[in-house]
């Protein structure tokens, strides 16, 4: 991949071009080399989880940070709403969770063809997690419902899959993001709570951040936007810290998308 250097590869190059510091920009190419290797390790590693014992998912997973909070606020009943960059194994930190707290829902990209749709819900299945199509008509009732019952959701939350995000200041840029996290956890009182999770030798780790809150003023709509902008402010934060581990290979600020739709511009 790092040879052929295709639109992915450079698209990583040019998004950790914005996120990193000045003083570090000359390790951009050693960065981008070191996250084309994570993004596959991602891969070898989700698709090993399945054959995993829950005691090997336990132990090759470590919580830096975060867990009596989380703890606290699911045995409070009211459920959470996780929210997380595309960083690290996500999935592990799902079949973690699943071991500890006994289930979570997630929703899926509703993949073409559909018979590969099927595949990573039946995989995500066998983690024991519950898969909803993203973007299904019934989708959000279902995940607040769940919400209710006490339960805990997880949502990747840097990526605006359906076009019909919030825009939010990120890395001093400006860029959209899924609404539905925050409008999750203001319709339901659940807390969102932003999550990191990274590789490490031994395997996969993790910090649970603290609940984002906002100033209970305004209509739904403004304070689902401003719990959004903490959202994306602690994002930035967790890719700061790790770099290498945001496996992000798409357009996702609109400068990068208003150039790549010029005429004559291939990225």
């Amino acid at each position: 991949m790092w040879r052929r250097q295709g639109q992915s590869v450079r698209q990583l190059r040019a998004n950790l071009a914005r996120v990193l510091p000045p003083h570090r920009l000359n390790e951009l190419d050693d960065l981008t080399y070191d996250g084309i290797q994570r993004y596959l390790r991602y891969w070898r590693e989700a698709f090993r989880l399945p054959s995993m014992s829950a005691a090997e998912v336990v132990e090759s997973f470590t919580l830096d940070a975060g867990l009596d909070r989380l703890d606290a606020i699911m045995d409070e009943g009211k459920g959470a709403v996780i929210a997380l960059p595309h960083m690290g194994n996500w999935d592990h930190a799902g079949a973690w969770a699943t071991a500890r707290y006994g289930s979570l829902t997630t929703v899926a990209e509703q993949l073409k063809p559909a018979s590969l749709y099927d595949r990573f819900v039946e995989y995500r299945e066998t983690l024991g997690m519950e898969i909803l199509p993203l973007g299904g008509t019934n989708t959000v009732r279902e995940l607040a419902e769940r919400l209710r019952q006490g339960r805990l959701i997880c949502l990747l939350a840097d990526r605006d899959l359906q076009g019909s995000g919030i825009d939010v200041e990120f890395f001093g840029g400006a860029a959209t993001m899924p609404p539905g996290p925050a409008m999750l956890s203001l319709m339901t009182g659940a807390p969102l709570l932003p999550v990191t999770t990274w590789h490490t030798d031994e395997g996969t780790s993790a910090v649970v951040g603290a609940p984002l809150r906002v100033d209970p003023v305004g209509n739904r709509a403004e304070r689902t936007r401003a719990l959004t902008q903490q959202l994306a402010i602690a994002f930035e934060d967790s890719i700061r810290a790790h770099p290498a581990d945001w496996h992000m290979m798409q357009r996702l600020w609109h400068e990068d998308v208003r150039l790549s739709r010029t005429p004559g511009n291939h990225g």
